[in-house]
């Protein structure tokens, strides 16, 4: 028997696309855990900075990533490797 974890606040419609709050679908989990990664912000501060989240829905997004680290990890590298050259392109 397969246990699968369900996080509230947070939907994954298939496989190809990014797991995001449910209430505020143009909110990636990928763009919560950045605020996390690159500012070391703790959830608390993640709803300061953003008040439009909730802190249950920031929980969830965490808790999503610390489970499923791998894909939201490629996820960024991968955003992060497409912007590269546009901002090559852009810079003086």
């Amino acid at each position: 028997m397969t246990n699968q974890v369900i996080y509230p606040h947070i939907e994954k419609p298939n496989a190809s696309e990014p797991a995001r709050l449910q209430r505020i679908q143009r909110v990636r989990v990928a763009q919560i855990v950045m605020d996390y990664l690159a500012y070391g912000w703790s959830v608390s501060e993640i709803c300061r900075q953003h008040p439009y989240l909730t802190l249950s829905e920031a929980h969830a997004a965490m808790a999503y990533y610390f489970d499923n680290q791998e894909e939201i990890d490629h996820e960024i590298r991968t955003e992060w490797e497409e912007a590269e050259p546009i901002k090559k392109t852009f810079s003086l």
